[in-house]
């Protein structure tokens, strides 16, 4: 996910991308040099590193290359160990289940309302396999289920507590990796509580089956516009 904030106007545009979108990667040698790049998919530019800043590096670096240079400013990683953690501290996230659970668990019940607790919100956002629908995009599209509903759960707690967000931050540091200090990140989470946050954007594409795995081929055309409307000014005649 990335998140693009203006500054000037207060607009926030979260940029959902595929973990499976083929794009340039650096091969980082062991000790972090850059010992060459390849095409895959996204996703495995984390892997190269040792899980933590150089992971991420790494990672924004691909981003970067996916979306013709842009500069990514900083970073935030969180382990699937603090996802629940993150997702309790706001008292939990309600979501109107979107797929049969029933061979995975049973408690989460297709079409019901239910507040996700603890690691039932991992188990929603990130299990594919035995669902109806397995693939990526489908997961995808209930992640921005969870996320809309996590965010405006995060604003109201920010509005209610001034202190929030230093002490969310404080609570999930050990499972967070990031280029900002904890003062950073708390004027950041302050800000987006304030900021007017947009739908969350997607790259339209073509998700094939590649030698062993899903690829993800992003439309240029779709993607160029997206940049251009996101990033960049339009000059007024």
């Amino acid at each position: 996910m990335l998140l693009v904030i203006n500054k000037e106007t207060g607009a926030c545009t979260p940029i959902q991308l595929n973990r499976d979108t083929m794009t340039k990667i650096q091969i980082l040698g062991v000790r972090g040099d850059v010992a060459g790049t390849f095409t895959g998919q996204l996703a495995l530019a984390h892997t190269y590193g040792s899980g933590e800043r150089d992971s991420c590096l790494n990672t924004a670096e691909a981003v970067s290359n996916l979306l013709y240079g842009v500069g990514i400013d900083h970073y935030i990683s969180i382990t699937m160990d603090g996802v629940a953690i993150l997702n309790d501290l706001v008292g939990g996230v309600e979501v109107e289940v979107m797929d049969d659970f029933s061979s995975i668990d049973s408690t989460l019940v297709q079409g019901e309302t239910v507040t996700l607790m603890g690691n039932h919100a991992l188990t929603y956002v990130r299990t594919r396999g035995g669902l109806e629908d397995s693939s990526n995009l489908h997961r995808m599209e209930r992640q921005r289920q969870y996320l809309i509903a996590l965010q405006k759960k995060l604003t109201e707690k920010a509005d209610s507590d001034a202190w929030f967000a230093t002490n969310a931050i404080l609570q999930v540091s050990d499972y967070l990796t990031s280029d900002c200090t904890a003062e950073k990140l708390s004027k950041i989470a302050d800000l987006l509580s304030k900021s007017d946050v947009s739908e969350i954007r997607t790259i339209d594409g073509e998700a094939k089956v590649g030698q062993e795995y899903m690829e993800f081929y992003p439309d240029e055309d779709a993607l160029q516009a997206l940049v251009m409307n996101v990033f960049y000014e339009k000059v007024k005649k």
